[in-house]
């Protein structure tokens, strides 16, 4: 395997503002439950905001910095009965490098802030990338 460069840096583009305060207080996956919220993006990336519109569909790409970063196997969704899976054949947010992935719907736009639907993430987690939910292949 070739190692990463030196310097690979990822910076954040904008933060959670959320009411979910612990991994205690998150639903699993956003469709379980997890409440609306805000991101705050940097004024470094306006431009790269300004095609977004309510009603749009979002992958939102968050750092999960509360993650513990040495795990490598769980019991999916901490059942115990189920077997000690690898985290990579699950969504743990615990792994080797803890991106999150969510499927979000923007419902409101406010300058640099941006209200979601869905988001399981936590309050100040990083956001590192903002990604369309691709539809029929035609209309891109």
């Amino acid at each position: 395997m070739t190692p990463a460069p030196d310097g690979f840096v990822v910076h954040p583009i904008g933060y959670v503002e959320s009411p979910l305060a612990s991994r205690a207080d998150a639903p699993r996956q956003g469709d379980e439950g997890a409440p609306d919220a805000w991101i705050d993006f940097d004024e470094s990336v306006r431009a790269a905001l300004a095609d977004v519109r309510a009603g749009d569909e979002l992958i939102l790409i968050t750092w999960f910095d509360r993650a513990d970063r040495t795990v490598q196997t769980v019991h999916p969704r901490g059942d115990e009965s189920r077997p000690p899976t690898g985290v990579f054949s699950t969504r743990s947010p615990d792994r080797p490098n803890p991106l999150g992935l969510h499927r979000v719907a923007v419902l409101a736009i406010d300058g640099l802030r941006i209200q979601v639907n869905h988001l399981e993430a936590l309050d100040g987690t990083p956001v590192v990338d903002v990604k369309p939910v691709l539809g029929d292949p035609t209309e891109r």
